[in-house]
């Protein structure tokens, strides 16, 4: 039986009847379920907001201003909290647009948007979205809200009723502030202000129209390609007719979306390096940490830092950092471990990196040896040729212009960094004992003193620019010795290191600038117009260029080099770090002079000359019973004209191997004394194992394989130096006609 129109139409309205008490039904129920579970717990908004926690730690300078910002949360970028009005009216209007545009007029739960997607479920069985912007902002506060797929029934409606519980306890400001602080992004992102940061490097206040549409289009399918999210974006800004900004939106989406950073030009980033320093020794709780930095001074050593590297770039010196200690505190005042856009490495740590240390060592050698009273600084030191023998072959150190001073005062050697008397310093006190006051100091020494050996004296250890400046610091501290302060728990131990009389010579010395004159002259980077006391190191092959100095209230210490350890050419210490170091301290006095310190108790003042006007008269200070008028070689009045005989090749302990397919006459030992200024002697007898050998200087000797013992004697056959040597091989057989 066929149909008729009229009952087809009668079952239509039937149909559309039933569909629509079916939907009644299901809303009464929905709403039913909703008003149940609307009073069901929820978080007061002071309590979200309170608990939010960004992704990054934020480092204060001592007057609490921003001065570093370090990611600790690799799971999410979030950044600050973004109060409401910081926010673009173009990103808020955007976002109601494309997400809840009867957000202003719902009470939690859009029925309109609720009622449409039933009906399109049941009757076009396709999906739509009704989630209202309350409503995803309770899935947020979930502590489920990470699970994946879409929700249940059950869970929508419960989500529904604590929408309905956040609009009775929250106002519409605060819940549209909430979402979009919380509202995931695109990838890691995470809330507007990282967004806005990452994708257009500004802050939420100042997007404009057209990005404001691309990060609304991006909140139904954060990670949609490019062309697609500029499709739905030209879509909102011709709903807010603004359609002429879809002219090449797509390629202007793309670029960003495929360029991201997470830095803006007026993020602080004033000191990175001491930033990941300081947490990494202890990663506070807290999203702030109060530091000791003085933002301005870390500004300025960063600037003087910069120029400086710039100006010595074609001596092939790249790098540099530079740290400044409060000597009473330990406090680190500034910290700059590299010179920024020009370093070869930026982001390598210089003041932390283990470089030789060159000269800089010296101050403590000094400083131990007149504590021993091994010398006071009126003493001479022998400024000529040394070979000293170890385990490994001759040692044979050279001043830094290969000359030769003759005798010296212990002032003069060390202001101008004379190499030789340091290491003949150092016999007398040995490598070992210098290296347990070295690790005293903070040094971080990983051999032992006979691995380093006498270079020890001239910087062959490793040390950071960090610990070498500490180091300093307990000279400027009379010899009391802390570590440096990073304001992480108690202050730093402090312990007396060496005596405060010995601290106070050897600063007295490093301020003397006639003392300094000659290796650097009178007017140069060490001197100030204010008191300073300082020392420069380079290190071998020229890798590493030091100036650590102190005045009366800070320490400084500069380093310059290339932090992929190639050499550097023509640079001093008065022309690379010495520069830096001049102008920091110009500018940490620039408004208060650093006095002299006062000389302690236990010191006694006299004024003294020196014999053969070897260096002009001065008042000198001495330890109690140390003290002398008259400064003289102590052999003057014995020793020849020409000075005392000293054997300068072979050194003692020499060990030669023969090889009998080389001539004899090539493989000759040659035996050679020299004053202890570097004269060479007319005649010397000299005798092997007790047997008279010649009366020539030098001498060419065939050696004889065995242990020989080598005597240099005088005109009366009086020894006055011998070495002995070891032999090894084969007997050397002289051509007819020579003389062995």
């Amino acid at each position: 039986m066929t149909a008729t129109p009229a009952g087809m139409a009668v079952r239509r309205r039937r149909r559309t009847r039933l569909a629509a008490l079916c939907l009644l039904v299901g809303l009464a129920c929905a709403v039913a379920l909703v008003i149940c579970v609307a009073r069901l717990p929820v978080p007061a908004y002071d309590e979200v907001r309170n608990n939010y926690r960004t992704s990054y730690i934020t480092l204060l300078d001592r007057d609490g201003a921003v001065l570093e910002r370090v990611r600790r949360d690799y799971h999410d970028r979030r950044d600050n909290w973004t109060p409401l009005t910081e926010v673009s009216p173009a990103l808020i209007n955007a976002v109601l647009l494309s997400e809840d545009r009867r957000f202003y007029r719902h009470m939690g739960v859009d029925v309109l948007a609720l009622a449409g997607s039933l009906r399109d479920r049941l009757i076009h069985r396709s999906v739509r979205g009704s989630s209202t912007l309350t409503m995803q902002l309770a899935g947020m506060l979930e502590r489920d809200k990470r699970q994946f797929g879409r929700r249940t029934p059950l869970q929508k409606i419960r989500q529904m009723g604590q929408a309905l519980a956040l609009e009775l306890h929250w106002n519409k400001s605060q819940i549209l502030e909430a979402y979009l602080n919380m509202v995931p992004w695109r990838g890691e992102l995470s809330g507007i202000t990282a967004t806005a940061r990452s994708l257009f490097g500004k802050y939420p206040s100042g997007l404009d129209s057209r990005e404001s549409a691309i990060l609304a289009a991006m909140l139904r399918a954060p990670n949609a390609l490019p062309s697609t999210v500029a499709k739905r974006a030209c879509g909102i800004l011709k709903m807010q007719s603004q359609a002429q900004y879809c002219d090449y939106l797509a390629g202007f989406t793309e670029y960003h979306l495929m360029h991201t950073s997470s830095t803006l030009q007026d993020d602080p980033f004033a000191a990175s390096h001491f930033a990941r320093r300081r947490l990494a020794l202890d990663m506070p709780r807290q999203e702030q940490i109060g530091t000791s930095i003085d933002g301005q001074l870390q500004r300025t050593v960063q600037t003087i830092v910069n120029r400086v590297a710039h100006q010595i770039r074609r001596s092939h010196a790249n790098d540099a950092a530079a740290v400044v200690l409060d000597n009473r505190t330990g406090h680190i005042l500034a910290y700059v471990g590299s010179s920024g856009d020009l370093a070869t490495a930026r982001y390598v740590d210089n003041a932390t990196a283990m470089r030789q240390a060159g000269s800089t060592l010296k101050p403590f050698l000094y400083a131990q040896a007149l504590e021993q009273r091994r010398i006071t600084a009126a003493s001479l030191l022998d400024d000529s040729a040394v070979n000293l023998p170890t385990g490994n072959g001759l040692y044979v150190p050279q001043n830094y212009d290969k000359q030769f001073g003759g005798w010296v005062s212990a002032r003069t050697a060390l202001a101008s960094s004379l190499n030789i008397p340091a290491v003949r310093l150092l016999v007398m006190v040995s490598p070992d004992v210098f290296h347990q006051r070295l690790l005293q100091l903070g040094l971080p020494l990983s051999e032992s003193g006979d691995y380093y050996g006498y270079s020890l004296a001239l910087g062959s250890a490793d040390v950071t620019l960090l610990s070498l400046t500490n180091a300093y610091r307990a000279l400027a501290n009379r010899g009391v010795y802390s570590d440096v302060d990073w304001g992480i728990g108690a202050a730093p131990a402090v312990s007396r290191i060496m005596s405060e009389q010995a601290a106070w010579l050897v600063g007295d010395m490093l301020s003397d600038r006639q003392a300094r004159a000659r290796t650097f002259g009178l007017d140069s980077a060490l001197s100030t117009p204010f008191w300073t006391a300082v020392k420069t190191g380079t290190s071998k092959d020229m890798r590493d260029n030091w100036t650590v100095g102190w005045s009366e209230r800070y320490t400084v210490g500069v380093w310059v080099g290339n932090s992929t350890g190639a050499s550097m050419r023509e640079v001093s210490g008065v022309t690379g770090a010495g520069p830096v170091w001049h102008d920091i301290m110009r500018y940490l006095h620039r408004a208060q002079p650093s006095h002299p310190p006062a000389m302690p108790t236990g010191l006694a003042q006299s004024d003294i000359t020196f014999e053969n006007n070897l260096e002009a008269a001065r008042t000198e200070y001495f330890l109690p019973g140390t003290e002398m008028s008259r400064i003289a070689l102590a052999s003057s009045a014995a020793a020849p004209a020409s000075g005392r005989m000293v054997i300068r090749t072979p050194a003692d302990g020499t060990i030669i191997a023969l090889d009998p397919d080389i001539p004899a006459d090539n493989q000759r030992l040659q035996l050679l004394t020299t004053t202890p200024a570097g004269g060479r002697h007319a005649t010397v007898r000299w005798y092997v194992d007790g047997r008279f050998l010649s009366d020539a200087n030098p001498f060419a000797w065939y050696p004889v394989p065995g242990s020989h013992l080598i005597e240099a004697r005088d005109d009366n056959d009086q020894t006055q130096d011998r070495v002995r040597v070891n032999i090894r091989g084969a007997q050397l057989r002289p051509q007819l006609g020579q003389q062995p």
